[in-house]
């Protein structure tokens, strides 16, 4: 059973107020894609591919995997115009694996008992999506922006990444959702409801699974790094 990493690092952060982008900004001494990376080759994966921007493939290559000796680091690609066209561009740059696990670069603390944990739903179940109870009370609400639902919590989840899928099934549902032409899809199960409309494995994350989106979010990954 082969295992593939797919770290996403090709988005523009642009709720970070940055000039650089959130995922190579520096978190207690290195960038924080380094971490996701770490985290992936210290694990149960075989490889790792590595999606960015098309002008930082020789940053990140020179500067992170060079740099950091991330071995398992076999491919660093080119992500799309949107996040679901990157992981399809990283889909297609895996050679030969069963399964794949899509995860966000800028979500430093990932551990191996997620890895794991998803990685098992996913050979048992077809998916395995890393997610944590939604601690607070949710609202629907209308365009007006008037509470419309309070669904229970004990049935709101929190979605995080690692999303943990057969390849094939994942490369499936992805070329179906492009030749059907969608494009509102935000994550992985998403894309897997779309195209077969069955519902994903959910498996127990961390609220440490933190993804760094605003200086707030920094803030508060340093507090953690420094735990």
């Amino acid at each position: 059973m082969k295992c593939t990493a797919l770290v996403l690092a090709a988005g523009k952060g642009t709720r970070m107020n940055s000039s650089v982008s959130k995922q190579f900004m520096e978190l207690d001494g290195f960038p924080l894609v380094y971490y996701a990376l770490r985290a992936f080759e210290q694990s149960m994966v075989d490889d790792i591919i590595l999606v960015t921007g098309q002008q930082e493939i020789e940053y990140c290559r020179r500067e992170i995997v060079e740099k950091y000796q991330f071995q398992k680091v076999r491919c660093v690609t080119a992500g799309g115009s949107t996040r679901y066209l990157s992981v399809y561009n990283g889909l297609c740059a895996i050679q030969d694996t069963d399964i794949v696990l899509v995860h966000d670069g800028a979500r430093p603390f990932v551990t191996d008992e997620i890895i794991e944990r998803t990685v098992q739903a996913a050979v048992h179940y077809g998916s395995g999506v890393a997610a944590v109870r939604a601690k607070d009370t949710v609202k629907l609400v209308n365009e007006e922006q008037f509470a419309v639902q309070t669904p229970s919590r004990d049935s709101v989840w929190l979605m995080q990444t690692p999303q943990t899928f057969s390849y094939a099934k994942l490369c499936q549902a992805y070329e179906t959702v492009l030749a059907q032409g969608l494009s509102d899809l935000t994550d992985d199960a998403m894309v897997l409801e779309a195209a077969f409309h069955e519902p994903v494995r959910i498996v127990e994350g961390s609220y440490r699974n933190i993804k760094v989106t605003t200086p707030e979010d920094m803030e508060i990954a340093a507090v953690f790094c420094r735990k």
